[in-house]
Order: structure tokens, then sequence, then C-alpha cells
């Protein structure tokens, strides 16, 4: 890898906001837990009910945010910006639809999701009642999400991340009044994150319309469909990751307390670690559909070799630090014996991964960028097939947690088999807007 390359300016100028606004975006959940945390177990225990709920249907349908990015970016770059901005308007009025319909069915259907992801008692009352607060502001939150793909395409990323840190201080100041003022329990800590999210949904409204013109901003199907055309292919691409973190989850599990405990530790630190690379992937997506939109095939390509270097050298960095540090971080985590011996069973495959998650990372944001929306969503469902044998092999044999962390470094590689050689071959390099 060159030390320096003509595109690094661009890619840390794009990354850095990015990183800020992907990091601000966990706060939400640890607020809600600091706070939540001095109510009880039991109201503890119900924000992290509710939250693996909410947080799975944000994470499925992050392709508003994704494909949005793709596709303004191209249009921009084909020079189509009267397209670009009726792609954002697009956008709004496809996050609304979807935040509307999901919003609806997490209230009406709060007590069997509680009960699916295996609430009881007082815990499971509180769950449903934080659902049916936070379900307020998930629109408004998915509309968020088709903004800051919108304003990403077109290359601004300051503005997504002083919205969104403004949206997280009024949070805290929300629930802080709300939980201990106003002694609203845990239903003002999900008050408190409704009204920030729908607060940030009208700033993302306010600032997209403000740069529309005319009658971009009417719904156009035709150009929702374009939106959709590869949302829908980022969708099962999601849905087949997000299922085979849950499978890892579940085998983990029927491996005992301490095996959990020890995935739990590692899985955080790894979506910890994923912020950085995926700062360096929406930069992928914003320059491959740009170039890829001009003609510009060559640069296309460069910028993405570029790119994938500059995150396996981050992705490398992680892995010597975790190495480094493999006796010393699980013990800020927990002090229990037996979970730290699961932890170092599996330390070295989470720690060497890393390099390989990094340039996976990369390539992915690089193929999203070029809208290569049906290789993305096979080659991920192939991976998450062979993850699951893997998984399903462990739990027959008794692999324990190496057998788990095994399977998720296969999913890895397979991933990155798959997406190194399509990178190679260039089928991806396709121009223009039409």
């Amino acid at each position: 890898m060159r030390v320096r390359s003509p595109y690094d300016g661009e890619i840390f100028r794009l990354a850095l906001p990015a990183l800020g606004a992907l990091a601000a975006e966990p706060l939400y959940l640890l607020v809600d837990t600091a706070i939540v945390g001095h109510l009880g177990r039991a109201q503890l225990a119900a924000l992290g009910i509710a939250s693996v709920i909410l947080g799975s249907a944000f994470v499925v349908f992050n392709f508003l945010q994704y494909g949005t990015t793709a596709q303004v970016a191209r249009a921009g770059g084909a020079g189509e910006s009267q397209t670009a901005r009726r792609l954002g308007a697009q956008a709004l009025w496809l996050s609304l639809g979807f935040g509307v319909v999901v919003s609806a069915l997490i209230a009406v259907f709060a007590p069997q999701l509680v009960s699916l992801v295996g609430g009881e008692g007082e815990a499971a009352e509180d769950a449903v009642t934080y659902l049916r607060i936070a379900a307020i502001g998930f629109p408004a939150a998915f509309v968020a999400l088709g903004g800051q793909g919108y304003l990403r395409g077109i290359a601004d990323l300051r503005t997504p991340l002083v919205i969104v840190i403004v949206a997280n201080v009024a949070n805290v100041i929300l629930e802080v009044l709300f939980v201990y003022g106003f002694d609203w329990g845990i239903a003002g800590s999900a008050a408190g994150t409704a009204i920030a999210q729908l607060g940030m949904g009208t700033a993302f409204v306010v600032v997209i319309l403000h740069g529309l013109r005319g009658d971009d901003a009417l719904p156009r199907p035709a150009i929702a469909r374009r939106v959709l055309s590869l949302g829908k292919w980022i969708f099962i691409r999601t849905a087949a990751l997000t299922g085979a973190f849950a499978l890892a989850g579940a085998v983990a599990t029927r491996s005992g307390d301490d095996a959990i405990a020890a995935h739990q530790i590692a899985f955080q630190l790894f979506l910890f670690l994923a912020l950085v690379l995926d700062s360096i992937a929406i930069a992928g997506q914003i320059i491959v559909g740009r170039e890829l939109g001009s003609g510009r095939t060559e640069r296309a390509y460069e910028a993405g070799e570029r790119m994938i270097w500059l995150s396996v050298a981050a992705g490398a960095a992680f892995a010597l630090a975790m190495l480094a540090l493999a006796d010393l971080l699980p013990r800020i985590f927990t002090g229990d014996g037996a979970v730290l011996d699961e932890t170092a069973l599996l330390w070295p495959l989470f720690a060497l991964m890393q390099p390989l998650a990094g340039a996976v990372f990369a390539l992915d944001g690089i193929l999203i960028g070029a809208s290569d929306g049906p290789f993305l969503a096979l080659s991920m469902v192939v991976a998450f097939l062979a993850c699951a044998a893997i998984l399903l092999a462990s739990l027959r044999a008794d692999w324990g947690i190496r057998g788990v962390w095994s399977a998720l470094v296969i999913l890895i590689v397979v991933r990155l088999a798959l997406m190194a050689t399509r990178f190679r071959r260039g089928r991806w390099l396709v121009t223009g807007w039409a």
C-alpha cells in the first residue's frame, strides 16, 4: 500500500464526519441505559428487550439510507442534479411511509413482540410501555435515515453530524427531565427519545426541502422505484447479515451463561470497531457512485482500491491492539473468571478477523456505491449459509464459543472472497445514470 494517495484527502474529508454521525447514533441507547439503569433491574431489562426489537427494525431498513446515497451520488456525477434532488424527496416519502407502517405494527403487536424476545413479568409490561411510546418517534427516525442518505449523496456530511449531535443533547435533557424531574419512570425515557427523534426528523425535512426547487418535492413513483431498485437488494443483504449474527447469539446462548457473556463482550467490541470501518465504506458509496455516474471508471477503481487498503490497515491496527490488550480489555467488562476463560478462547479469532473485516466493509461500500445490489444480496446469502452450516455443526459437536466465532470468521472470509473477486473482475464498473 502506498503511503499517500491523491484520494486520501477526500476519503478522510468524507469519512471523519461520517464517523462522528455513526458514533453519535449509539448514544441514544447509552443514554437510555444510563438513566433507566438507576430505576431498577426490571426497567433495565425492559429497555434491553425494547432495544432488541427497535434496533432490529432500524437495522433492516437501513437500505433507505445506503440505497439513497448511492443513487444520489451517481445522479450527481452524471450531471442529473434535478434527478438527484428528486431522489432526495422520494427518499423522504419512502422513509415516512415505511416508518409509519413499522411504527403502527410495533405499537399494535408490542405484547407479542416482547413475548417473542422472551420478556416476562414486570419487565415485559415495562417493555410494552416503552415500545408504544417510542413508536411515536419511529417514523421521524426513519425520515432521518432517508435524509442522511440524501445529504451523504451530495457529499454534505457536516449537516447530518450537527443534527444528530443536537438530537442527542436534546435526548439527554428531556430524559433527565421526564424520568427524574417528572418521575415518569421508563415511560419518561421513551418519551424523551421519541421527542428527540421527532425533532431530528423535522430538521432533516426542513434542510432538504430548503434545497429543493419547484415541484421537486412532489411524490414521483418512477423515481421512488429507482431508490427501491437498489434498496430491495440491500434489504436482503442486511436481513441475511442480521440473521447470521442472531443465529450466532442463539448458539452461544446454548453453550452456557459464561459463553454468551463472553460472546456479548466481543460482539459489542466488534460493533464498536465497525464504526470506523463503516465510515470509510460510506466514503466509498459517495466517491464510487459519483465517479461511475461521471463515466470515470479508472478513478472509481483506483479510489476503491485505496479505500480497501486503508480499511485493511485500520483493521490490522485494531488486531494488534486487541492482541496486545488480550489480558486487560476483557477485564473492563467483567471480573468473572469463567467468563474471562471463555473470552480467552474466542479472542484470537476476534482479533485476527479485523483486517479481513476491514476489507469486507470497504468492498461493501464500494459495491453499494456502484449499485451492484443483486451481487451484494447473493454473496451475503451464500456467506450466511456457510456461517449457518458451521454454527449448526458447532451446536451438534459442542464446539462452544470457539465454534461460534469460527463461524463468524467464515462469514467474513466467504464475503471477502466473493466481493474481492467481483472487484478485481470489474463487472461493477457500470457508468452513467440511465
